[in-house]
């Protein structure tokens, strides 16, 4: 991973699944045009509130359906309901595509685990196109594509333990404090410490669900208690993080 790596750092807290589908809770498509039958479009509609329809010239060749880790994962939320790459532009992307096809026609031996691995690339490849392209202008791709700010979204991503205060993460944007405060909450839609607190608290009920003590939890976030984490668990969460460790313990004898 590169020192400014703007998607790995997150990434890495969550277990992105693709699984290929013929169901109809499908949001991964990827469209062949009819005539050449090669990959045209790859679309996803991760929310599922649209039910996309191919051009008259196309086909659909392949559909899965995606998994974020859970709904708290950052990039889920920040995602449009519709993402749309036209594979004619994109000539690396098809090759991806072209062989996700190839195992999913064939059906040979090990194809399930071949096409959810292409797959998961290919998701990769779409959001990398919403940073590198600016597609999304507000919200958290916003910010991860101001590499200003995202030099201190990443910084957060990498070190979410840290004590930040706003001045480091301004003197690692290069900005001054005011600039910096005004154009992360312009752009990211919420204050650098409000996308602080909810990036912990999103890390640390991970760490609840995998059974991790409430009080060990709070010390690794910075929280002066575990009722301070408590109370501010349940503001985001709606839920205590002694009642969620408890479910979570109870289903896994």
């Amino acid at each position: 991973m590169t020192k400014f790596d703007r998607l790995s750092s997150l990434m890495a807290h969550f277990e992105l699944g693709v699984e290929p589908t013929e169901a109809d809770d499908a949001d991964l498509f990827v469209y062949a045009d009819i005539a050449s039958n090669l990959p045209s479009r790859v679309v996803l509609c991760p929310h599922k509130k649209l039910a996309y329809q191919p051009f008259t010239s196309e086909r659909l060749a392949f559909k899965a359906e995606v998994s974020w880790g859970g709904e708290s994962n950052p990039l889920f939320s920040a995602l449009p309901d519709v993402l749309e790459l036209d594979l004619t532009q994109d000539s690396e992307t098809a090759a991806i595509v072209t062989l996700l096809k190839v195992e999913n026609d064939n059906k040979r031996c090990g194809s399930a685990s071949v096409l959810s691995r292409l797959a998961e690339i290919l998701i990769i490849r779409l959001m990398r196109v919403q940073i590198e392209q600016g597609k999304i202008r507000k919200g958290l791709f916003g910010g991860l594509n101001d590499k200003r700010l995202g030099r201190a979204i990443v910084a957060m991503h990498d070190n979410p333990s840290k004590k930040w205060k706003n001045e480091d993460l301004a003197q690692i944007a290069g900005l001054s404090l005011s600039r910096f405060c005004e154009l992360f909450s312009n752009v990211v839609q919420e204050t650098p410490m409000g996308y602080l607190r909810r990036w912990r608290l999103i890390l640390a009920r991970q760490d609840i669900v995998k059974g991790v003590r409430v009080q060990n939890v709070a010390v690794k976030y910075g929280y002066q208690s575990g009722e301070a984490l408590s109370r501010a668990f349940h503001k985001q969460f709606g839920e205590t993080p002694t009642n969620v460790r408890k479910q979570w313990l109870e289903l896994a004898i």
